[in-house]
């Protein structure tokens, strides 16, 4: 008896699941379908676009800067939204210029030989001491000068260079000595100048005038 209330009971709840199943049919169909369309467009999906990961500004910067790790920030370009001469290690160099939130840290943003690039055939970058601190100051990136020096005995004066280009105004002067009288500047010069330049940097008052197609200040 106890065995044939077993049956019964068993047959009575496999059929109750049945009915279940049955009524929920349709139901349990689209579920399977959706999971089976998501699982083709993953398929065929294309796979996400190619990025390069660059170092960018974190916020604005000035020229002069010296690039900390706190001043960076990486982002994903597009290969081809790459520019030429990325800096893979910009932290502890000072930028040339000043730069954008989120702009790209090049070679030519950075003080170096590499801000020469894109200048005329010939030209070399040279750290030049000018005199007179507060001239310097009043240099700009991208100023076209004559560069003059004076002999202090005789009050002789003579062009040493036409029409350099200023690649850099460092905000303050990292030379060792502070007792060294003037102010860096770097330009951007004929290699055939480098060696007259020189030599007057270190006997002459070394001066500059503006180009007159230069801007304005």
């Amino acid at each position: 008896m106890e065995t044939r209330d077993l049956r019964r009971r068993w047959r009575d709840r496999r059929q109750q699941a049945r009915r279940r199943l049955l009524r929920h049919r349709h139901l349990l169909a689209l579920v399977l379908t959706g999971v089976a369309v998501l699982a083709t467009l993953r398929t065929l999906a294309p796979p996400p676009p190619a990025t390069t990961v660059v170092l960018v500004a974190a916020r604005d910067l000035a020229a002069g800067e010296v690039l900390e790790a706190g001043d960076l920030t990486e982002a994903h370009l597009p290969p081809d939204l790459v520019p030429a001469g990325i800096a893979s290690t910009p932290v502890g160099q000072t930028l040339a210029g000043p730069l954008r939130r989120g702009e790209p840290v090049t070679d030519v943003r950075l003080t170096g030989p590499e801000l020469a690039t894109g200048q005329p055939p010939d030209t070399v970058a040279q750290p030049v001491r000018l005199t007179d601190a507060g001239q310097a100051a009043l240099l700009g990136t991208g100023d076209r000068i004559d560069l003059i020096a004076t002999d202090p005995r005789s009050g002789a004066s003579l062009a040493l260079a036409f029409d350099v280009t200023v690649l850099a105004v460092p905000p303050t002067d990292h030379a060792s000595d502070p007792a060294l009288p003037g102010r860096l500047v770097l330009l951007a010069v004929d290699a055939g100048d480098v060696l007259d330049i020189t030599a007057a940097s270190s006997t002459s008052y070394v001066t500059y005038t503006w180009r007159r197609d230069t801007k304005s200040h």
